[in-house]
């Protein structure tokens, strides 16, 4: 008798359990099947257009309206790194094109301009869309030429833009892409700050770091070996002065998108865990994220608090990438420290589990490097990029280093007194106990594999900053010590 009634249970909890699930997907479903289409619009506004690292304002709780869009289309010449220009081909001005915001049931007026000096016809596919090509099919517009027309916008989400023509890799891969949104009906939950990234991959005919106008290399593109993958269309965009910021105790919104054309992001900021991700920009969210994917021509919306004080690193985790070819940003966070959250060091010393040697590549000496003659701004210009992109998550942006753990170059008495030492430093690293302005550091610096100008600039930039004494490093000199 008690087994049957055992039985009988189960099959009880079984049945509810499976009306339950039925139920919620009913539900859902009933949600989900809200038609935008039919929400009747009220006036018309001309649309916020902002340049990355920017968005518009949020959409709150507007009724959907006519949005009309401007965009004109420039060809222009622009920095990839520091003395390397490129030929980008942008909606708007800026790679990523002009952040576009709208909710749903929005009537949206496109106007789609090329500018006159430009070169090529365009056009505009837009992921938002529903209809042939993404609007692709109606806006193909010559140099000088205007083209018009309008869609409804019936799925919330983030959503890719990029220029469709023909080829269509080499449009991509020059710039012509960007984020449009389509806020839920309300808009989206406050948070304090919202900022704008875009990843992107570069192909052009000299390797990375390569001078001079650097012109899009087609046969690289086609086998997916980018010079430069980068957010926001340059290396260092997103540091040295351009930081993000934000205060202690602050939510922040990253609208992320990922341009391609031919890479897939993990986009990851050190330090932090994603408290909510729209999982590849829909109606799906995913918590407690430490990386999330973003394909080519895809995108992710990203929130979290910031806790506690610091420099939070952004990157594509392809970690390659992110350290040697570009793909790096910075959130700075001001305000106190958070102990409870992260302590610091709390005990020092030395764990080397492959041995006390210094391990390195073997560098050729073959090549021959050819030094350019530079000014001292140049140099520190120069100096400046070289260390945004190899020094600073040790030493940190102001030269402050990492209490207890790498020494500061601000105001550095150890590098002040014997400016060959510093070579030293950087040519063969350095392990072991050093004291700097009174505190001692042991820890280990690998040696860096920089040419000789690249030393002499990053040391100049680096004497040239935060109360240093502005010793100039020359070229010769660290080749004397090589």
């Amino acid at each position: 008798m008690k087994k049957e009634k055992s039985v009988s249970m189960k099959v009880m909890i079984f049945l509810t359990t499976i009306f339950t699930i039925l139920l919620v997907i009913s539900c859902k479903k009933g949600e989900e099947s809200t038609d935008y289409s039919k929400i009747a619009t009220e006036g018309e506004m001309q649309a916020e257009l902002t340049s990355p690292p920017m968005v518009p304002k949020p959409i709150g709780g507007r009724a959907a309206t006519k949005l009309k869009v401007s965009m004109e289309i420039k060809e222009q010449e622009g920095t990839m790194a520091d003395g390397v220009k490129y030929t980008y081909w942008t909606f708007g001005g800026s790679v990523p094109g002009s952040f576009i915001r709208t909710r749903v049931g929005d009537e949206v007026e496109f106007h789609l301009k090329n500018h006159p000096d430009n070169k090529l016809p365009h056009n505009i596919d837009l992921h938002a869309v529903t209809g042939p090509g993404g609007g692709a099919t109606s806006s193909l517009v010559a140099p000088g030429h205007e083209k018009v027309f309008s869609f409804k916008v019936i799925n919330p989400g983030l959503y890719v833009y990029h220029c469709a023509t023909a080829p269509v890799g080499m449009h991509i891969a020059n710039g012509m892409y960007g984020l449009i949104l389509v806020e839920p009906e309300g808009g989206l939950p406050p948070v304090d700050k919202e900022y704008y990234i875009m990843q992107g991959d570069f192909y052009t005919q000299g390797e990375y770091g390569a001078k001079g106008l650097q012109s899009f290399d087609m046969n690289k593109a086609i086998k997916e070996t980018p010079d430069y993958v980068v957010f926001n269309g340059k290396v260092g965009s997103l540091t040295n002065g351009n930081e993000l910021t934000a205060k202690v105790g602050e939510t922040v919104r990253l609208f992320v998108g990922n341009g391609g054309p031919n890479l897939v992001s993990s986009f990851h900021v050190i330090g932090e865990i994603f408290d909510n991700v729209h999982v590849e920009g829909g109606n799906l969210v995913n918590k407690n994220v430490q990386t999330t994917l973003i394909p080519a021509g895809g995108s992710s919306i990203v929130d979290f608090k910031v806790e506690t004080a610091g420099n939070f690193i952004i990157v594509d985790h392809s970690i390659f990438r992110a350290f040697n070819k570009g793909a790096l940003g910075i959130l700075k966070v001001e305000g106190e420290e958070n102990k409870k959250i992260y302590s610091g060091t709390i005990q020092e010393g030395i764990y080397l589990p492959e041995g006390g040697t210094i391990q390195k590549m073997p560098v050729s000496s073959t090549a021959k490097e050819v030094v350019p003659n530079r000014t001292l701004a140049e140099k520190i210009k120069t100096g400046k990029d070289i260390f945004g992109t190899t020094c600073f998550a040790c030493h940190q942006s102001e030269g402050q280093g990492i209490p207890n753990a790498f020494p500061p170059l601000a105001k550095s008495d150890y590098l002040n007194t014997d400016s060959k030492r510093a070579i030293k430093t950087i040519l063969n690293g350095l392990s072991g106990e050093i004291t700097v302005n009174g505190k001692k550091f042991n820890n280990v610096m690998p040696s860096q594999n920089l040419s000789d100008d690249e030393i002499a600039n990053v040391l100049t930039y680096i004497y040239s900053s935060w109360g240093n004494n502005k010793t100039e490093i020359t070229p010769q000199m660290v080749k004397t010590l090589r």
